[in-house]
C-alpha cells in the first residue's frame, strides 16, 4: 500500500526537495502540494493524504492553526508532521499541543524524513524527549488539567500507568517499556491506551506534553 503525502510549505524549493526524496521511494508518493495553511483543508478533502508534512511558519495561516483545524473538523484526519528550522521553536510546542504527531527539522537527513513518514503513517508518534523536555521547561507548568477535567488527572492513573507514562516521556517504545517493566508488549499497549483515554490525549506526544504541563513529570 502506497503512503500518500501532502507537502505544505511556502518555499517552493523546500517542497521540490521533499518531493524528490519521497517520490524516489516505492511505497511513498506525493499527491499534492500547498503553499499556505489556508489551502490545506481543500487539498486534504480532495486528495485524502495519509500524512501531511506541514511547515510550522507560513505567512497567512500557520501550521498550528491548520493542524488544529484539520484535527477538529475531520472525523478521520491525516497524520501530521510539522516541519521547522529550529527544534526549540515555540511554534513546535504549540503544534504538538494542537495534536501534531511529531516534528522534523528542515535539515533532517533524507533517511530520517522517510523513516518519520513511515512511522507516523503506521500509527506511531515522533517523540523527541530532549527537545520536548526543553520546550516544556521554557514553557513552564500550567497547573491545568487535560480536557478540562475537574479532578487532578494523574490521581486516576494506576501506579503502573504512571511508570509507563514516565518511560514514554523518555522516548521508550512499547517493546522497550515492556522489557524494562518485565511485562508483555501487549500489556504495555493496554496501559498506553488507558493513559491516552484518561488524559484525553490523541497520542503519546500529546500525553507527554500534558504530563509536563501539569508537573506530573518535571523537566530535568
Amino acid at each position: 500500500m502506497t503512503i500518500k503525502v501532502l507537502l505544505v510549505d511556502d518555499e517552493r524549493l523546500i517542497r521540490a526537495g521533499l518531493a524528490a526524496i519521497i517520490d524516489a521511494e516505492a511505497d511513498l508518493a506525493v499527491v499534492g502540494e500547498a503553499a499556505d495553511g489556508a489551502e490545506v483543508p481543500g487539498q486534504v478533502n480532495r486528495l485524502r493524504p495519509d500524512v501531511v508534512l506541514m511547515d510550522v511558519r507560513m505567512p497567512r495561516l500557520d501550521g498550528i492553526q491548520a493542524t488544529r483545524h484539520l484535527l477538529e473538523s475531520m472525523a478521520e484526519p491525516p497524520r501530521i508532521i510539522v516541519v521547522t528550522t529550529f527544534e526549540n521553536d515555540e511554534y513546535v510546542y504549540d503544534a504538538l499541543k494542537a495534536g501534531a504527531h511529531g516534528f522534523l527539522l528542515k535539515r533532517a537527513r533524507p533517511e530520517e524524513i522517510l523513516q518519520a513518514i513511515r512511522m507516523v503513517a503506521h500509527g506511531d508518534s515522533l517523540l523527541f524527549p530532549a527537545a520536548i523536555r526543553e520546550l516544556a521547561a521554557r514553557h513552564g507548568a500550567s497547573g491545568g488539567t487535560p480536557g478540562g477535567a475537574g479532578a487532578r488527572w494523574h490521581e486516576r492513573l494506576t501506579e503502573r500507568e504512571g511508570d509507563v507514562l514516565r518511560l514514554m516521556a523518555k522516548g521508550r517504545s512499547n517493546a522497550e517499556i515492556a522489557e524494562e517493566l518485565f511485562v508483555s508488549p501487549q500489556t504495555v499497549k493496554t496501559h498506553v491506551g488507558n493513559i491516552l483515554a484518561k488524559l484525553q490525549a490523541r497520542d503519546r506526544t500529546q500525553a507527554v506534553i500534558l504530563a509536563y504541563e501539569t508537573s506530573f513529570i518535571t523537566p530535568g
